[in-house]
C-alpha cells in the first residue's frame, strides 16, 4: 500500500481525507463555499478538468485546496480498454497528483476509447481472465506512474456479457489482491446495477471487500422501463440520493465503520445549499455508525 501524501504547502490542510461527507465541486459553487466557509469533510474534482497548465480552473482549485482536502477522481483513463494507456494522459495525471497531494485518488472499471476515439461514456468490461490481466497491467502502470495507490470504482451495468466466467465481485476481488489497489464503492452503482440485472443490492454488498474500500460515492439515478417493461435505472447524477441507497449506505457504514463519503450530482446542477443538504444527510449517517454499539451486519 501506498503510504498518505503530505500536503507540498506547510499552509494547507491535510491532504488525508477525512471519515466524512463531501461533494463534487463545482465551478458555480466555489464563491459561496469559500465566502461561507462550509462544513464540508473535502471535495472531489475530475482530473480531466484541471489538464490545462493554468487559468481561472487552477485558480479557484488552489483556494478550495488551501482550506479543504481533496479527492481526484478520473473518468477517461479507459482502464479497461483493449489498448495500451495514454501515457500523455497518466503523465497528466501524476503531474495533478504531485500539484496537489489529494488525499484520495481513483478511476473506474470501465473504457471509454478504441483506436484513436474517445467516447463520453464509462463502457463496461466482460469479467474473464483477458479483462483481469488487461485491467491488472493498467493498473499496476497507472500506481508506478503516479507513485501511489489507486482506487477503482465499480460500474453501474446495463447488460451482461456471455463471455463472462467469473461475477463482478470475483473480478473486483482478484483485482484488489493482484494490484493491491484500493476500491472506490459506489452504492448508487451497486443499487442501479442490481436493480438492472435483477439481483439482490444487499447480498451485493454483503459480499463486496468492504475491508479493501477508501472511498464511497452517493448519487442520483433516473428510473426507466426496459423493453421488456422491468425497472431499468439511469446513473444520471442529477437528482438527490433515492431513499434506497441511503438504506444501503447506512447498512454498509454501519457495518464497516465510518468512510469518506462523496455527494455527486454532476448533471441539472443544483444550488449550493441543495447539494449541501444531501452532504449533511450523509454526515448524519456517519455519525451515527460512529457510536459504539451502533454496528451491525449488513
Amino acid at each position: 500500500m501506498i503510504s498518505k501524501a503530505t500536503p507540498y504547502r506547510q499552509s494547507r490542510v491535510d491532504a488525508v481525507i477525512p471519515a466524512r461527507a463531501g461533494a463534487g465541486l463545482k465551478p458555480e459553487h466555489i464563491s459561496e463555499i469559500l465566502a461561507d466557509r462550509a462544513d464540508v469533510g473535502f471535495f472531489e474534482v475530475h482530473a480531466e478538468n484541471y489538464m490545462g497548465a493554468g487559468g481561472p480552473p487552477h485558480r479557484q482549485l488552489e483556494a478550495i485546496r488551501q482550506d479543504y482536502p481533496l479527492s481526484l477522481h478520473g473518468v477517461g483513463l479507459s482502464i479497461g480498454g483493449e489498448q495500451a494507456l495514454d501515457k500523455a494522459h497518466l503523465q497528466r495525471l501524476a503531474e495533478l497528483n504531485r500539484r496537489y497531494e489529494p488525499g484520495l485518488f481513483s478511476e473506474h472499471l470501465a473504457w471509454s476509447t478504441h483506436e484513436t476515439s474517445y467516447f463520453n461514456d464509462l463502457l463496461p468490461v466482460p469479467y474473464d481472465e483477458a479483462a483481469l490481466d488487461r485491467v491488472c497491467d493498467h493498473i499496476d502502470a497507472v500506481q508506478e506512474t503516479v507513485g501511489r495507490q489507486m482506487l477503482l470504482e465499480n460500474p453501474s451495468t446495463y447488460i451482461s456479457f456471455e463471455q463472462s466466467t467469473m461475477s463482478e465481485l470475483d473480478f473486483l476481488k482478484q483485482i484488489t489482491r493482484r494490484t493491491g489497489c484500493g476500491l472506490l464503492l459506489d452504492v448508487n452503482n451497486v443499487h442501479v446495477s442490481c436493480t438492472n440485472h435483477q439481483q439482490s443490492a444487499a447480498d451485493y454488498l454483503r459480499d463486496f471487500p468492504l475491508e479493501a474500500v477508501g472511498e464511497i460515492h452517493l448519487g442520483g439515478h433516473a428510473p426507466d422501463i426496459d423493453d421488456a417493461g422491468r425497472p431499468l435505472l439511469i446513473d444520471a447524477h442529477d437528482r438527490e440520493v433515492d431513499a434506497a441507497v441511503w438504506n444501503l449506505y447506512e447498512r454498509a457504514v454501519q457495518n464497516n465503520g465510518p468512510l469518506p463519503t462523496l455527494i455527486e450530482w454532476d448533471n441539472e446542477v443544483p444550488a449550493w445549499p441543495v447539494l449541501f443538504s444531501e452532504v449533511k444527510a450523509a454526515e448524519q449517517i456517519l455519525a451515527r455508525a460512529a457510536e459504539p454499539g451502533l454496528r451491525r451486519a449488513v
